[in-house]
């Protein structure tokens, strides 16, 4: 008698069962489009250059400008070479010879003797007039064409000396400026040393990791920080093979989270990427089919209030 009345137990609770599991399938049945988790563009800050940090104000949180200056490296010995390069430079300069005191003279001097050229030039005409008068003699006139010959021969002689000055000078000042050149190109690469030991924030956003501490030693490429711009954050989320078409690079979404248990947080989103082949579902991706099928990544950009975190979990509606 007690196993009859089991079996018509069974048979009354079975369809209530069965009619439960069917009612909580078509309750979960997804209804979404693609579903992913949302980035951002992070960049790792380095430094660029060796020595111990003096100045490092970063904090995990803190919102950056680009541009903003973070923290300073010591850079006391590119300072140094520099200063030594410069004082090089200026005993180079100290060295380059002016031509202007010797020409000077020179010049003075061809002054005085082409003045007196001229002066012979207008006795010798006078004497020449005695001459053809008989009131002087020949022997005058002779001196006085030997006295303009060897001023000529002066004046060219003090002509080629000014030029010699001019000459000596360029070739002395060319041979240390080719000293110095090489000089101004070492203090600019230690100029450039010290103005990478400021650190300069690159781009603007939040500090999502700090991995140096003020004080400590760091070297040429060592990450310092790491940022990322979350003023917009791209969820990328994948897609099945059969809406592929529906979907287009610029097309407007809806984007939502999760919100307490039942409720969900909507976002206008826009499409601006779309992968060109497909690819095995990720392990951390629900999609409506099977891990088996082939999906597309896509990637939509959701304008953040806020509320959006990096690797927050979000869904698309086409």
């Amino acid at each position: 008698m007690k196993i009859k009345k089991y079996n018509v137990m069974i048979h009354k609770v079975l369809p209530g069962l069965a009619s439960l599991f069917l009612l909580a399938a078509c309750e979960t049945k997804e209804d979404y489009d693609a579903s992913g988790n949302f980035e951002a563009d992070e960049v790792i800050v380095s430094a660029q250059q060796n020595g111990q940090l003096l100045s490092f104000t970063v904090q995990e949180g803190n919102s950056l400008k680009e541009g903003d200056i973070v923290g300073q490296i010591d850079v006391k010995i590119p300072e140094l070479q520099k200063q030594q390069i410069e004082a090089s430079i200026k005993a180079l300069r100290e060295k380059t010879g002016s031509s202007r005191d010797q020409t000077e003279v020179a010049v003075k001097q061809l002054a005085v003797q082409e003045s007196q050229l001229a002066q012979q030039i207008r006795e010798r005409k006078r004497t020449e007039n005695l001459v053809k008068a008989d009131a002087a003699t020949q022997k005058q006139l002779d001196d006085l064409n030997a006295a303009i010959d060897q001023i000529q021969k002066q004046i060219n002689v003090t002509r080629q000396q000014i030029k010699l000055y001019n000459y000596n000078a360029a070739t002395q000042n060319r041979g240390i400026l080719s000293e110095q050149s090489p000089l101004a190109v070492a203090a600019k690469q230690y100029q450039e040393q010290i103005n990478r030991g400021q650190i300069i924030n690159p781009v603007a956003g939040v500090v999502l990791t700090r991995y140096a501490l003020k004080g400590e030693v760091t070297a040429n490429g060592k990450p310092l920080y790491k940022i990322a711009n979350v003023d917009t954050l791209t969820l990328k989320a994948y897609i099945t093979g059969d809406k592929l078409a529906k979907i287009k690079n610029g097309q407007q979404v809806k984007v939502r989270i999760d919100k307490g248990e039942k409720d969900y947080q909507s976002y206008p989103g826009k499409i601006n990427w779309i992968s060109a082949k497909a690819e095995f579902t990720p392990k951390t991706i629900q999609t409506k089919n099977e891990r088996a099928n082939l999906v597309y990544a896509i990637k939509v950009l959701v304008k953040n209030d806020g509320f959006l975190k990096i690797g927050m979990y979000g869904e698309v509606i086409l």
